[in-house]
């Protein structure tokens, strides 16, 4: 049962999952929202995302199907919002050039078809047929997914956060948390160099910061380090004609997959490997060969040249699955630690506003609780 009570509820970090928290609870009554980020709202793992939404090749079926009902969950996001947040829609193509790429490909359309994911294998002619300005050479599998889509971040923080500001919260940048007071089982403020926040809730969403802050009330979330670089271009033609995303095969046996998408401005972002792939490299060099690299496929980015991009640092839990939900030994400490966190914010943020607020366990939730770390 709701407490007719005001409620303080502090919230630390303010990427795209603790900024979308803050604005599912900014709709509710009786709360007073408190969000605290180290630096810039957006400005950590948000930022430096490819910003894929998607379900593709998450396994097993039940993590699966909880970014699927997540990626449906982002059209009545937007809806509510009613602004421009950055969506580009039009699925995801992709291609492979070797016979066990293309083995590979064609089993796992198979298996999302069959758990109802909307992807489906192409003819090279509709590929082309999709995208005029692709050069794909040799094609021994491609396939569609028409779901998919990207977001531009930036578009979409700037919204939310304009939105959970007009709905009351208060918003502290620059303001990192240095330690907590705990009373038994509780926190009950949150401290920071120049002040503490008194609270009756805490939600972590620190990204890579939340390991080291649950120790500090000695909760044990332990992290793979997973270093990842999207690289930026300048400005060229708009040369993705349907497809939001795009991922492509080396031309050579010794580079790894590339992925790309375009922003309204006529910039790219390019990726290679996969999404959890570990890649530190942040020179100039790498990122112009990762253009070049595209340049094969796609002739038509002309003279557009590479920026490089630091090296991001993504939150990344040890086995890979999100971690929701209040800790058993710290009892009023919310997680919310993931990757894929463009793809989740949705279903993330309004299930967790019902976990915290009406005091339901979502049982959607129940596989990726704190205590499967031995939490105690």
């Amino acid at each position: 049962m709701t407490s007719s009570r005001n409620r303080n509820i502090v919230i630390v970090g303010a990427g795209i999952i603790g900024i979308s928290i803050a604005y599912h609870l900014s709709i509710r009554n009786n709360i007073s929202i408190t969000v605290l980020d180290s630096d810039i709202p957006g400005s950590g793992a948000t930022e430096h995302s490819f910003a894929w939404v998607n379900a593709f090749g998450k396994e097993p079926r039940t993590y699966h199907t909880l970014n699927r009902r997540s990626l449906d969950m982002w059209y009545r996001l937007s809806d509510q919002l009613d602004s421009d947040i950055g969506i580009h829609h039009g699925g995801e193509l992709r291609w492979e050039n070797t016979e066990n790429g293309a083995k590979t490909l064609i089993n796992r359309v198979r298996q999302l078809q069959g758990w109802g994911y909307p992807c489906r294998i192409i003819t090279k002619d509709e590929l082309v047929s999709m995208e005029p300005d692709l050069s794909p050479g040799n094609v021994l599998a491609s396939s569609y997914s028409n779901a998919d889509f990207h977001i531009e971040t930036d578009k979409f923080m700037s919204v939310i956060l304009n939105k959970v500001i007009e709905n009351g919260i208060s918003l502290h940048s620059n303001t990192p948390v240095i330690d907590f007071k705990r009373k038994n089982d509780r926190i009950y403020s949150v401290i920071t160099s120049e002040t503490e926040f008194p609270c009756d809730i805490v939600v972590l969403a620190a990204g890579v910061n939340t390991t080291s802050l649950a120790d500090k009330v000695d909760v044990y979330l332990p992290q793979q380090c997973s270093p990842g670089v999207i690289i930026k271009t300048t400005k060229c033609k708009k040369i993705m004609q349907n497809a939001a995303i795009i991922h492509a095969p080396s031309k050579k046996e010794t580079h790894q997959h590339i992925h790309m998408r375009q922003l309204d401005d006529g910039t790219l972002r390019i990726g290679q490997g996969t999404q959890e792939g570990i890649n530190s490299d942040d020179s100039q060099e790498h990122a112009d060969a990762l253009l070049d690299n595209l340049k094969t496929y796609f002739p038509a980015v002309g003279m557009a040249s590479a920026i490089t991009t630091p090296v991001g640092y993504r939150p990344m839990p040890i086995d890979g699955y999100p971690v929701i939900g209040f800790t058993k030994s710290v009892s009023n400490l919310y997680i919310t630690l993931m990757h894929s966190g463009v793809t989740l914010a949705p279903i993330i943020s309004e299930m967790a506003t019902i976990e915290i607020v009406d005091g339901i366990n979502v049982e959607w939730f129940v596989p990726y609780r704190p205590n499967r770390f031995n939490t105690v």
